[in-house]
């Protein structure tokens, strides 16, 4: 219930909201990314979000087409 007096209360400016996306940016990238014993873990949830955000891009395409006759 006090979510939203607590955002009431915040200013917005452009630079803060820039410097929070760079810090989860930063995060992102030294937990996954950037570590000694490296993996796919990283590189597969970026592959994977790009894939989701495809689909859902196209989605108004491919259910337009999903009731198409094609003969």
């Amino acid at each position: 219930g006090q979510l939203p007096s607590w955002l009431a209360m915040r200013d917005f400016p452009p630079g803060g909201i820039m410097g929070a996306c760079r810090r989860g940016y930063d995060r992102y990238y030294n937990k996954y990314i950037n570590v000694k014993k490296g993996g796919l873990g990283g590189i597969s949830m970026v592959l994977a979000g790009y894939v989701v955000l495809s689909y859902i891009w196209s989605y108004s395409h491919i259910k337009h087409d999903r009731r198409r006759k094609y003969h």
